[in-house]
């Protein structure tokens, strides 16, 4: 068979070279995008969120198309993933266990669904992609949560879950970084700094929650298998983060699971 050499020109070290390098740039500019949204998370909260949720949909892309499958967020009370996995062609809902949680924006989406994350109210294998963000970490069963984001996708289905761990530098939420001398000592000396406890009380609304924890679940899980775990906001090259023993801990901000189910 004859080729054209123009067109496998891609193939050529420096086309490759150049490949890499717009990677590289690519995915540094993605975290500097991540990192400045931050700033402006209390203050424009729909600017950040949208932001975050859109580029959610992107990673899981990597893994999954997303056009025309259904796809279920657990604990997005706002709608914010919800919405951003719409625009991107999905069937998507979301769950809040409460009313009163799910905020005036998420109630008027009119695709929210009240639900425990812990016994969710759908049929084993009824998405093809479940999602959670920064939500299992405040739950009293959070292993039970992670079953139940394996059971509700379908054979071959992906499971997304982001969390912060712990040691993250923002592990104590709102009481960071105090939360290194103990999730109750941050917590009263939020409650004396603001004039008001934290929205997240550890112990009761935020609990402690490890990357190596998280990881033995996956990796003894009969239900799904894991493909891959990540540090959420930073580069694909810097992947390498999670993999360095008790300092991914502190490393990694926020780890992603991605997991297939059998």
């Amino acid at each position: 068979m004859d080729y054209d050499h123009n067109l496998i020109g891609s193939a050529t070290p420096q086309n490759e070279g150049n490949a890499r390098n717009a990677t590289f740039l690519g995915e540094l500019n993605r975290s500097l995008r991540l990192l400045r949204g931050f700033r402006t998370q209390y203050k424009d909260p729909q600017a950040f969120y949208t932001l975050l949720a859109d580029d959610t949909v992107e990673l899981v892309k990597r893994y999954s198309p997303v056009i025309g499958h259904r796809v279920v967020d657990v604990g997005g009370g706002s709608g914010y993933f919800a919405e951003a996995f719409r625009r991107a062609g999905s069937e998507s809902v979301f769950v809040e266990p409460f009313w009163e949680e799910m905020t005036p924006a998420g109630q008027a989406l009119g695709y929210g669904i009240i639900g425990d994350g812990m016994q969710l109210p759908f049929a084993d294998g009824e998405f093809d992609i479940s999602h959670s963000s920064n939500v299992i970490e405040h739950v009293t069963e959070p292993r039970l949560f992670f079953s139940e984001l394996i059971r509700v996708v379908r054979t071959g289905g992906i499971i997304f879950l982001a969390f912060t761990n712990w040691y993250s530098p923002f592990g104590g939420h709102e009481t960071s970084p105090w939360h290194y001398l103990g999730g109750d000592r941050a917590a009263a000396r939020y409650e004396r700094k603001h004039g008001h406890a934290p929205k997240n009380r550890f112990g009761t609304s935020l609990f402690r929650l490890d990357i190596v924890e998280v990881l033995e679940w996956a990796r003894t899980c009969r239900q799904a298998d894991l493909i891959t775990i990540f540090p959420r906001y930073y580069p694909d090259w810097a992947k390498f983060v999670v993999q360095v023993p008790g300092l991914k801990e502190v490393l990694t901000w926020n780890a992603v699971l991605v997991l297939r189910r059998r």
